[in-house]
């Protein structure tokens, strides 16, 4: 069975773009792929068929549901969005 994921991009003029996806790879992974994301100049993503290619500079934050089980050192836990 696999395990459902989604992650809603939000841009920076205000747009977003929300895809379900299963899950990508296993944990002990999961850092290591975070980062080499952040480090990319765009976001690729094949979705239906197609490959999007995404600058880095148009997106202003991901959202990840569920968020990994394994997560970067660098990474404040426990928090929440006060609006």
């Amino acid at each position: 069975m696999s395990e459902k994921r989604y992650a809603v991009i939000h841009f920076t003029d205000g747009t977003k773009l929300t895809l379900d996806f299963p899950k990508q790879g296993d944990d002990a992974n999961v850092v290591k792929k975070m980062q080499k994301l952040m480090d990319s100049p765009v976001l690729m993503i094949e979705a239906d068929g197609t490959l999007l290619t995404i600058p880095m500079n148009s997106i202003k934050y991901i959202q990840s549901h569920p968020r990994p089980n394994i997560l970067p050192d660098t990474v404040i836990t426990g928090a929440s969005i006060i609006d």
